[in-house]
Parts: C-alpha cells; sequence; structure tokens
C-alpha cells in the first residue's frame, strides 16, 4: 500500500494528513510538518533553527534531562529540526511504546522549556558551532554563495545564524517564533505505521487540541541573482573552495522539472560519470571533486555547484567549469548521457522508497510541491520515455544558467 491523503475538520481548520499503513515492522511515525515555518522565515537570523535547539530539551516542568531519559527508557525518538521552509517535530516509537511517546510530543507543545537556563545552554552551544566554522572552509564558501544569490532576503543569512544574530537573540524572539509558526493553520501531518484510517484521524485529533490557530503568511519566491559578482576570502588554506551558482526558471510543481532532473544528472549530479568530473578531474586533474545540481523549491530554483581544487589551478578549473556550462546550454547533452540518467533513475528507484521515512517524506513533497501523490511513479515513465531533442530543447531554453557567480576560500 502506496501513501494516501487524508483529511480531518478541526475547529474550521482542515488538515491535511499524509498516511502509510505498513505491516512490516512494529514502528509508528508521526511527523508535524509546518509550512512557511523554516529559515526562510528567519525575524532574526538563526531563530528557527535555535527554537527546534530549544524545542530539545525537553519541557518547562521536567527540563532536557528528565524528558529525554523518559523518551530513552522507552525507546522513543523525539525531536524538532527546521529546513529552509518547514519546521518538522517527528515522533518515532514502537507500537508498544506509541501512546507514552504520544503523551511527551503532547507535553512539549504544551510546555516548551522556556526557561533562561534552556536559552542560555542553546546559546552557548550555537556561539560555539559559529566559532568552530570560521575554519570550515566549505561553509564559509557555501553561506557567501547564498549571500551573493539572494542579497536583500532572508536566504542571505545562514541558516544557524551568525555570532552577531545569536548574541542579540532573546528568548523572547525563540516563544514569539514558536507562537506564530508551529500552528494549525501551518500544520500537514505525516503519519505511517500499522494502523487504520480511523486509528490515523484518533491519534491526529489527540495532537490538534495543543496547537493554536494561527495566520497563514504567504511563502515568497526569490530569483537567484542574475547579475555575476564574485567573492574571495583569504585563509591560510592548502586549497581552493570554489562554489558557484546561477539562476534556473523552474517551479517545483512544473512537469518540466523531470527534464531538468535528467540535465543536471549528465552535467554533474552523477559523479564520476557526469561530464563535470570527466573533463575536470579525470581528464585534467584539475580537482579533487567537482559537482552540480539544481535546487527546486517553491521559495527557490537555481544551480550550484563546487570544486575543489589546488591553489595552482583555481584559475584554471573555473575557466573551464565556465567553458563546460556555455557548452552543456549551446548543445545540450548526448545519447550516452541521456541512457546513463535513465539507467540511474529507472534502475535506482527501489533504493529510494525502501523505508517508511522515504516514502512518507517522497509523497509529503509530491503533496507540498503541489503534483500530487503518487506523481513520482509517472515522472519514472516519463524519464523512461523522454528523447534527447526534448532534453536538449529543454536545456537550451534555460540559458540562465550560463550566468555564473562565484564565491571562493583560497590563499593570497
Amino acid at each position: 500500500m502506496g501513501a494516501t491523503l487524508l483529511h480531518i475538520d478541526y475547529e474550521g481548520i482542515k488538515i491535511p494528513i499524509i498516511y502509510e499503513k505498513t505491516e512490516k515492522l512494529p514502528l509508528r511515525v508521526v511527523e508535524l510538518v509546518f509550512k512557511n515555518s523554516g529559515y526562510i522565515a528567519d525575524t532574526k537570523a538563526g531563530v528557527a533553527s535555535m527554537s527546534a535547539a530549544l524545542l530539545g530539551e525537553g519541557t518547562k516542568s521536567e527540563g532536557a534531562l528528565k524528558f529525554a531519559t523518559d523518551l530513552d527508557n522507552h525507546a522513543i525518538t523525539l525531536n524538532a529540526g527546521n529546513g529552509r521552509e518547514t519546521f518538522v517535530i517527528t515522533l518515532e516509537a514502537l507500537d508498544s511504546e506509541f501512546d507514552f511517546g504520544l503523551k511527551k510530543l503532547t507535553e512539549l507543545l504544551d510546555e516548551p522549556n522556556y526557561t533562561k537556563e534552556a536559552f542560555e545552554k542553546i546559546q552557548k552551544q550555537r556561539l560555539g558551532v559559529l566559532m568552530s566554522k570560521r575554519s570550515d572552509y566549505d561553509y564559509i564558501a557555501s553561506t557567501n554563495l547564498h549571500k551573493i544569490l539572494f542579497k536583500g532576503t532572508p536566504l542571505a543569512h545562514p541558516s544557524l545564524g551568525d555570532e552577531e544574530s545569536i548574541k542579540s537573540m532573546k528568548l523572547d524572539d525563540i516563544r514569539e517564533f514558536i507562537s506564530s509558526h508551529l500552528h494549525l493553520d501551518n500544520l500537514i501531518v505525516e503519519i505511517g505505521g500499522n494502523m487504520s484510517e480511523d486509528e490515523v484521524k484518533e491519534i491526529v485529533s489527540k495532537i490538534l487540541p495543543h496547537l493554536p490557530k494561527g495566520e497563514v503568511s504567504p511563502l515568497k519566491h526569490y530569483r537567484a541573482n542574475e547579475n555575476q559578482a564574485k567573492e574571495v576570502v583569504y585563509k591560510d588554506t592548502d586549497q581552493a573552495y570554489i562554489y558557484f551558482g546561477s539562476p534556473y526558471y523552474m517551479r517545483p510543481n512544473s512537469k518540466e522539472k523531470v527534464l531538468g532532473k535528467v540535465a543536471v544528472f549528465a552535467l554533474g549530479s552523477s559523479g564520476f560519470g557526469s561530464r563535470m568530473m570527466e573533463e575536470i578531474r579525470v581528464k585534467r586533474g584539475l580537482a579533487y571533486s567537482a559537482y552540480a545540481r539544481f535546487s527546486v523549491n517553491k521559495s527557490i530554483s537555481y544551480l550550484a555547484g563546487y570544486l575543489q581544487t589546488k591553489l595552482k589551478s583555481q584559475d584554471e578549473a573555473i575557466k573551464e567549469v565556465k567553458k563546460i556550462v556555455d557548452n552543456f546550454v549551446a548543445e545540450g547533452i548526448t545519447q550516452d548521457e541521456l541512457d546513463s540518467a535513465k539507467k540511474f533513475y529507472l534502475g535506482s528507484e527501489p533504493l529510494r522508497t525502501e523505508t517508511l521515512s522515504q516514502r512518507l517524506n517522497r509523497a509529503f513533497h509530491e503533496y507540498y510541491n503541489g503534483t500530487g501523490i503518487g506523481w513520482s511513479k509517472k515522472e519514472l515513465e516519463m524519464i523512461k520515455n523522454l528523447t534527447l531533442d526534448e532534453v536538449n530543447s529543454f536545456i537550451k531554453s534555460h540559458k540562465e544558467i550560463s550566468k555564473l557567480s562565484w564565491s571562493i576560500v583560497t590563499k593570497k
């Protein structure tokens, strides 16, 4: 049985539930996904991820240690995290322990650990992480690329925040973020396990009273910067860290997205079989690694890639990337590259749906992106039938990906 879409009406709000019944394991998984609540909604850089960290500190009455010990004693996983667009609270427990896990989840929703001690603990931990990032040159180059591509938007700020924003953050900033984003109107529920539809609705009905109503903020879409820019940071390093990106005009619910998926596989997403690795590492020995992919979400759509090179090779490697992308846009891919992409996607499909979590996550994104649950199967059929002319016509229509910007960490 695959995932299905259910709904439950609660206080005038229609809550979507993505549900899959499975009898393979005595395990139940519930994810509360809050849309418009990732770091794109940060009112202060890092507040979404700091809110997730605070929810990891248990309840106000029990504290982090007692709350975590209770979970461990029952082999229950309960955690919070955020992405670019969503905030997720996940509960995973054996069937026999699920009721206790559900009780702990509702306690956490009712009474987050809004104490000075909990806040100061996660603030100190976050500042420690950010200090360690000063010598993480991949992080620096990646963060600076986002600053270039999405200048003037919330996406220009690192999801972890920066030292200035974390130092200036208050407990009230977290309290306000949670109360204004983790509410019924933003909620999508994922649930899986050996449960009937009636049991699923009963479980969700026990959670909903512990969430407030709220207002849904529209999710903005930000175009990557077309004005090609370059930022270089000098560090005491033995190699160059080169990140690049460009606009890519695509929406997540577009049927043409499948064409881009195949195209970028040939360009830079297939490891040693990709054009970038073949031309830059295998043939010329200019880089230790070379990669490119399309990132397509509701809020953004862009090409992103990276290289790691010897210092003396960085300029030549950059020139080669430009040449490869320009040639890719002008001429498209070969029949052999198309056949390799088809073989990969059609052959590796079972690996992408092995676990309950994988299947629920796929179904969620199909629903969330607006393609409808079951879209991935249709997409595989489309990949199977793609022609070279279709793919190359698509590639040639996206000249914007040649407008590359660069973020480099190297040695002076």
